[in-house]
């Protein structure tokens, strides 16, 4: 089975491209274009001299001594949280922008959630001197201030989402809207891999970095490119897709997804796709989304605003539905818990996204001589409120 996205740009059952009329021509031009431009050496030249000498790659892939003692395990942290902006999302907004420009676009619009993906974007701007303008849910305004902040220091204008939620989904509504208003001369930079095809595939494509690195770095290390276990958070699921991407097709290598439980799978109050998700469409595509007996968006819940959303990209769906990646769910408390001990074991603080992925440390077993990756997408700065609050710091 092929876990890579056909020419019609479905995973499986999953993806698609499902837009209103007035964006056809966008997403067409970019369909059309997106695999020539980027596999172009030129392009290639100019994107890793950027993650090279700007974003700071690679990553290090760092040997968790002690974590790896207190669980019996051979435990390995790629190292996201140290790329310039503190996550992923860069590696794939760098790409991204170096598209937009070679489309001749010259106005840049993003959503965000939990704030990255806007500061990564406002950051790819400011590099290359274009208009940048980013929605985010009011409530994500509230809770993320420090990275509301860093968008306008690097010349971005914040545009709230006011309707439903006022979170992720409601920043992507808006995105669109904006998208389908001025589709001449604006390029719609999406950060995670969902929307309509190409975005999932090029995303994850972008993103690839992180799971080229690790076969390199675990060679030198190990011996072995092949790690047994590959374990990232999903929310939209960027930084997972990055990790699993040169290992969907070697099925000695498992994948696991950790999905936001929030309050708990059955509370209502959760951001669980795959255990409550049914198929249906949302932001362009066809994937798994927690949805209402008919067919309205539930509104998802977790603590991190980078999970909090109602769907997962089509190509963690078909990862779902074909079962060759294992699903588990993380509640609030314990992403919170594994946090502040990953702080105090490895003097590392995770975004609270990540500690989603570390969580799972407490829920599986591994063997001696397993060696396990975590993607530790992302730096725990812009948290920091959270933990105070959580934690009464």
């Amino acid at each position: 089975m092929s876990y890579n996205v056909n020419e019609k740009g479905y995973y499986g059952e999953f993806g698609g491209a499902y837009i209103p009329e007035m964006l056809y021509p966008n997403v067409e031009e970019l369909r059309q274009n997106y695999l020539k431009i980027t596999s172009d050496p030129e392009f290639q030249a100019e994107f890793d001299a950027l993650l090279r000498d700007y974003v700071g790659r690679p990553t290090p892939l760092y040997f968790a001594e002690r974590l790896s003692k207190q669980y019996n395990t051979k435990i390995y942290l790629k190292r996201e949280d140290l790329c310039h902006t503190g996550a992923h999302k860069v590696n794939n907004t760098i790409g991204q922008i170096l598209l937009a420009k070679r489309l001749g676009k010259k106005r840049i619009i993003a959503e965000t959630g939990a704030g990255q993906h806007g500061v990564a974007t406002a950051t790819v701007c400011a590099l290359m001197g274009l208009e940048c303008i980013v929605y985010m849910g009011e409530i994500d305004i509230k809770r993320q201030a420090p990275n509301v902040a860093r968008m306008k220091m690097l010349g971005a204008e914040v545009r709230p989402a006011l309707s439903g939620s006022k979170t992720l989904k409601d920043a992507t509504n808006e995105a669109i809207r904006d998208w389908i208003n001025n589709p001449v001369d604006t390029y719609y930079i999406i950060g995670s891999v969902v929307g309509p095809h190409p975005y999932p595939d090029m995303v994850a494509r972008f993103q690839s970095v992180i799971s080229k690195e690790i076969k390199g770095q675990l060679l030198e290390k190990e011996g072995r490119e092949n790690p047994d276990y590959v374990i990232a958070c999903v929310g939209g699921g960027s930084n997972a897709a990055g990790a699993y991407y040169h290992f969907l097709d070697n099925p000695d290598v498992n994948i696991i997804a950790v999905e936001a439980a929030g309050l708990g799978v059955d509370s209502g109050e959760s951001a669980a796709t795959s255990a409550l998700g049914k198929i249906g469409i949302i932001h362009g595509s066809k994937t798994l989304l927690m949805q209402t007996p008919d067919g309205q968006i539930t509104e998802p819940y977790s603590i991190s605003a980078g999970l909090d959303y109602p769907g997962v990209g089509p190509l963690h769906a078909h990862l779902f539905a074909s079962g060759r990646a294992q699903f588990v769910s993380i509640t609030d408390e314990q992403a919170m818990n594994f946090g502040l001990q990953l702080c105090k074991t490895e003097g590392i603080i995770p975004a609270i996204e990540s500690a989603h992925a570390f969580a799972v440390l407490n829920e599986m077993k591994f063997k001696k001589d397993d060696i396990v990756v975590i993607n530790l997408s992302g730096r725990g700065d812009k948290d920091l409120n959270t933990y105070i609050d959580y934690f009464k710091l």
